[in-house]
């Protein structure tokens, strides 16, 4: 017997592939280390996000993120330190330098890449709000609430990974054949500093509510 009642969770498929499709924080960030640091790092950092928002589910599911969102001060925090993270990411990319002859960017390793991925999803309070918000509307109170999140939060993952995994093979391909040139390869990292501070400008200004 399936956690999730198969008619429900075909009305769930489409409605989470089209948030999928919605450009966010998430794809923005793919997108970004796609151009900086190639295809393998866009798509270790999407697994990295697709792994955060299981552990967003599996604490929403629990409970703890209720909690959260319930207490301001812990709000905050994660928040903050999401912002912090974000600029982080910025600078380093600002003081990526071309090799030489131009031939890439300072590369960022896939384990890398997949730990950036999934401390910024972690580090971005709004996901687990939004999860507290989206599936609730499929659970039935009934069941097993657990094993339901759980079902839920994979098939939004495997959505976020082809959405998100497009578009950071894409900007991976671009972004290699553009760091052939020096001067090109300043401006990817500069590109990339600019997609991850307004991710952190973006979380440092969202409303709470």
């Amino acid at each position: 017997m399936l956690p999730v009642d198969p008619l429900t969770l075909l009305a769930f498929i489409p409605a989470g592939l089209a948030l999928n499709l919605t450009p966010g924080a998430d794809m923005m960030f793919c997108l970004g280390q796609g151009l900086r640091s190639g295809r393998r790092a866009a798509m270790a950092a999407n697994f990295g996000i697709a792994v955060g928002g299981m552990v967003h589910t599996t604490l929403a599911a629990l409970g703890l993120g209720a909690l959260v969102a319930a207490h301001p001060a812990a709000f905050e925090a994660i928040r903050w330190l999401g912002v912090g993270y974000l600029l982080w990411l910025a600078v380093g990319a600002l003081r990526a330098s071309p090799f030489a002859g131009g031939v890439a960017v300072v590369p960022t390793s896939p384990a890398r890449a997949f730990w950036q991925g999934l401390m910024v999803n972690l580090l971005n309070p709004k996901v687990i709000l939004f999860i507290l918000a989206f599936l609730p509307q499929f659970v039935d109170p009934a069941r097993a609430i657990l094993p339901q999140f759980l079902t839920l939060g994979l098939v939004f993952s495997a959505g976020g990974l082809m959405v998100n995994g497009a578009v950071g093979m894409f900007a991976g391909s671009i972004g290699q054949r553009l760091a052939r040139s020096a001067g090109l390869s300043r401006w990817l990292s500069r590109i990339s500093a600019t997609i991850f501070g307004a991710l952190a400008l973006r979380l440092a200004l969202m409303p709470r509510s």
